[in-house]
């Protein structure tokens, strides 16, 4: 009774990753640092791609839309993180916790299929090189896109719709340094199970159907890989099925973890420190792993500084 009689929820207050006013100093400046190279690297890949025509291909299509996901992404949680770690009473509106979790599933579950999109266009390279062409054409590549962008759209309208269909009443202390349904669903004020069992479903559509794809298509790689005659050409594709395979565990089992399990009632400091890795971490890693180390993103970014030198001198 007493709960009904509660006033709803008009704003959150997180605890954040740290309560010691030095850790989250050295935080500020570790999560600064992360921000600025993620924001960096992500913004470089997508001007490079935009302005060499050697990398509009399907690769690096795909590529361009990934680093805008990541840029928003990071976008979405960062910079708030940052502030909290300089404030002491970290708050956020009903309203902003509402439109950060909207914007972060978008992005996120957009990710989440892009990389198994990418996985795809990489299992045609390598396994059907001669049909590439054919299979890969511009009209699927952007249906391909555009399907990305759809599927995460429709897991953020389904996840955020059953978040706040929930009363929130009372308790608005979130043990997090996000907006994250699971974190929210401990302060909700009626029965949750409902809830869960959508973010589960979502979760299945969107990390598991996905993480399936890009394992099959790797595994279909390796096996042609295996085949191949060059030593050194066998040696680079597995150096870079590798570097591309750390980063989905990262990214893919940090996420299950987090949705694909049944929901506690306590957030435990353990899995905060797990989602930093898909919030903070893997955009970061993203630009690295999957462009910055590409010959031709070098040989883009060499040419764009020359170009920019010789107008210097102009």
């Amino acid at each position: 009774m007493g709960e009904e009689n509660q006033s709803l929820v008009a704003e959150f207050i997180f605890l954040g990753l740290s309560q010691d006013w030095q850790s989250q100093i050295l935080l500020f400046i570790l999560f600064l640092i992360i921000y600025l190279l993620t924001v960096l690297g992500n913004l470089l890949i997508v001007i490079l791609i935009f302005m060499d025509s050697r990398l509009h291909t399907p690769m690096y299509f795909f590529l361009r839309n990934l680093s805008f996901a990541d840029l928003c992404f990071s976008t979405s949680i960062v910079p708030q993180m940052l502030i909290h770690f300089l404030v002491k009473k970290k708050t956020i509106s009903f309203f902003g916790c509402m439109t950060q979790i909207i914007v972060f599933l978008l992005v996120g579950c957009t990710e989440c299929a892009l990389l198994a999109v990418m996985s795809y266009d990489r299992y045609v390279a390598v396994c059907k090189p001669l049909h590439y062409s054919t299979i890969m054409t511009q009209p699927v590549c952007f249906q391909l896109a555009v399907g990305s962008w759809a599927s995460g759209a429709l897991v953020s309208l389904v996840d955020t719709t059953f978040t706040f269909r929930l009363p929130y009443r009372g308790l608005n202390i979130i043990n997090h340094y996000f907006c994250e349904p699971p974190a929210l669903l401990k302060l909700a004020s009626a029965d949750t199970y409902s809830t869960e069992m959508a973010i589960f479903a979502m979760g299945v559509v969107i990390l598991l159907a996905p993480v399936s794809l890009i394992l099959v298509s790797y595994w279909n790689i390796i096996s042609t890989v295996i085949r191949m005659q060059s030593g050194e050409g066998r040696l680079k594709a597995f150096s870079t099925c590798g570097s591309h395979l750390i980063v989905v565990v990262l990214f893919y089992g940090s996420g299950i973890f987090t949705y694909m399990r049944p929901n506690s009632k306590t957030i435990k400091e353990r899995d905060k420190m797990i989602s930093v890795f898909y919030t903070v971490v893997t955009p970061m890693l993203n630009p690295i792993i999957y462009s910055l180390r590409n010959k031709d993103v070098k040989g883009a970014l060499r040419k764009l500084a020359g170009r920019k030198s010789f107008s210097q001198r102009q």
